[in-house]
């Protein structure tokens, strides 16, 4: 039990460290995307599709 608390917590902590290295390297935030299948639900996206 207590192996797989430890063996979690390391996996989150390399997860974590590898998003903070990404943000120190001035990599731009992550963000959602527009588009794709559900166009139409963005108001702002350029590539919606009006029909």
């Amino acid at each position: 039990m207590i192996g797989t608390l430890v063996a979690t917590l390391t996996i989150f902590a390399l997860a974590v460290g590898g998003l903070a290295l990404g943000g120190l390297k001035g990599r731009p935030a992550l963000r959602g995307s527009c588009g794709g299948v559900s166009c139409e639900a963005c108001e702002t996206c350029p590539k919606r599709r009006t029909q």
